[in-house]
């Protein structure tokens, strides 16, 4: 009896979240309500309440179902240890650009956290909760530029802080263009070409250069 109560409410839980990912693509967050959301997902506002505190909460859930399937691939870019960390970052980020076209909630969850979770006054956590995200990607990109500089597949000099805000933010960019235009290039067919492009730039750009 426990053990199927503990599956109900498993079961709930992911009920209210694909709930929230419908509400929140078509609505946006800030104009979408726990009892929309309760709503689409059958249930009480209660219960919602019983699994998570506020929508910043929900957007969490969302944003780490993303990370699941990138967290082998983001430790082993950080790990020391590794013996290829560059190679690893470029399979994290080919599949992140693959899993965008191929996958349909992917694609509308990175949607929602590009265009449709807006930075209003009374959505101060979620901005707090996407800056801490955005702070985190960066630390893991410096940790694996500077294992990829020790491993000599990155210059010696190069700026790893510099970097990462760099990286970041063509990938950011690109995924977010492709979102709102996808027409406008092929995101499937080219990722290595723009994979190898980003990349690119930390091997060759003088302006990521330690002065």
């Amino acid at each position: 009896m426990v053990r199927r109560t503990k599956e109900e409410a498993q079961e709930t839980r992911a009920q209210i979240i694909e709930a929230a990912e419908r509400a929140f693509y078509r609505r946006g967050v800030a104009r979408t309500t726990l009892a929309d959301i309760a709503q689409l997902a059958g249930v009480t506002r209660g219960a919602i309440y019983w699994h998570f505190n506020n929508k910043a909460e929900l957007v969490q859930a969302l944003l780490d179902m993303l990370h699941e399937t990138h967290d082998h691939l983001a430790r082993a870019s950080e790990s020391e240890d590794e013996v290829d960390p560059l190679g690893c970052m470029r399979k994290l980020l080919l599949q992140v650009c693959r899993e965008l076209v191929m996958d349909a909630r992917t694609r509308r969850i990175n949607e929602i956290l590009h265009y449709k979770c807006e930075f209003t006054d009374d959505m101060c956590e979620i901005r707090q909760q996407r800056q801490h995200a955005v702070l985190d990607c960066h630390r893991g990109m410096i940790a694996a530029m500077n294992n990829a500089m020790r491993r000599g597949q990155l210059p010696a000099d190069l700026d790893p802080e510099q970097a990462a805000v760099v990286l970041f933010a063509y990938v950011d960019g690109l995924l977010g263009s492709w979102l709102l235009l996808p027409e406008s290039f092929d995101l499937l067919g080219d990722a290595e070409k723009w994979v190898d492009a980003g990349l690119d730039m930390l091997r060759l750009s003088p302006a990521l250069r330690k002065r």
